[in-house]
């Protein structure tokens, strides 16, 4: 049985057995770029084809950084000594010593990735990836979006928790664009779905923030919508999907599409608009979150109440999967004896 401790050591850097957004996809050009992500640090490179790779970052000839290197041929070439590698991982060639046994030799671990809404995906677990499916808006074409993203130097598991708070959008966004209305008081419940819940007030709809659902598809996700008073434009609701993304124990890289249901000329009006008169304000409320999650400790005895069970429900889903996680490390170790 897995003790607290271990499953809040699994939790504190991110579940390892799952998908993860890492990086808008327009970030990754010609050249590599390293990031850290569940505490690892990668390198993201595309090869002669365009095609996205995740790899760590640390050549296994003496450790460089990959990141620091250049993509030559289509092949990623540590710094250091040019060794090359393939999308694989495996060695292609080594430009100081052509024939040395190491070329053709696997070295560089790879983790499986994916392109889609103009962002990297990747499998951070260990063995076959498990399937990945996305929001259905990334497919729809009826959907207009913009991708934004973020660092924040607070735990992954706060921001998770602030979206499936709806009753904090009363009060710390109290007096942004779209989150100024409504009532400052309600009652919460949560309704299980197939692949997570929803987290909704009981006695509002469309005034606020007033409902997040929480999905689990190989990627964790989340989707809500705002209302948007008459002169924000065409497309009605303005919905929000997200992925948060743990960079290690103490920061979180954050990503929110933002959505309007619009085609022909008002798409064309919501996206000028969006990028000439309304992102500036969204980065404003992003911004209240950012701060408050920067500043936050918890408390070593938490005072929750009723609106608080979307977070609760939060953490009884991580915490079993945390343990079901550690359980399946075991078994094999238990068969083997």
């Amino acid at each position: 049985m897995a003790t607290s401790a271990e499953i809040e050591e699994v939790l504190e850097t991110g579940l390892p057995e799952q998908w993860y957004a890492l990086l808008p996809a327009s970030w990754v050009g010609d050249e590599p770029v390293g990031i850290t992500r569940l505490g690892r640090r990668l390198v993201l490179w595309r090869d002669g084809d365009g095609v996205a790779h995740v790899q760590m970052d640390r050549c296994p000839h003496r450790g460089a950084r990959l990141s620091q290197g250049h993509v030559i041929d289509g092949l990623l070439t540590c710094t250091y000594h040019g060794m090359q590698f393939d999308g694989d991982g495996t060695v292609a060639k080594v430009s100081a010593y052509p024939g040395c046994t190491l070329e053709g030799m696997h070295g560089l671990r790879s983790y499986p990735a994916a392109e889609k809404a103009n962002c990297i995906f990747a499998w951070m677990g260990e063995g076959a990836p498990a399937p990945l499916t996305f929001p259905e808006e990334f497919d729809d074409p009826e959907w207009s979006h913009f991708l934004c993203t973020g660092t924040w130097q607070g735990s992954y598991l706060f921001a998770l928790e602030n979206v499936v708070d709806p009753m904090h959008g009363s009060y710390l966004h109290a007096k942004s664009y779209t989150l100024a209305y409504g009532s400052g008081f309600d009652e919460m419940e949560v309704v299980k779905s197939e692949d997570g819940f929803t987290v909704r007030r009981t006695q509002q709809v469309g005034k606020n923030f007033d409902w997040t659902e929480y999905h689990s598809t190989g990627a964790d996700w989340v989707r809500l919508d705002l209302p948007y008073p008459p002169g924000a434009g065409p497309g009605g609701m303005f919905r929000i999907l997200g992925y948060v993304t743990p960079v290690d124990a103490d920061a979180c890289q954050v990503f929110f599409w933002r959505l309007r249901k619009v085609d022909g000329w008002e798409r064309d009006l919501w996206r000028f608009m969006y990028k000439s008169r309304l992102e500036e304000r969204h980065w404003n409320v992003l911004e209240q979150d950012r701060v408050v999650i920067e500043q936050m400790e918890q408390p070593e005895a938490e005072m929750l109440y009723q609106h608080d069970i979307g977070v609760t429900h939060l953490r009884r889903l991580l915490q079993r999967r945390a343990r079901d996680y550690l359980k399946s490390r075991t078994a094999p170790q238990l068969a083997a004896e």
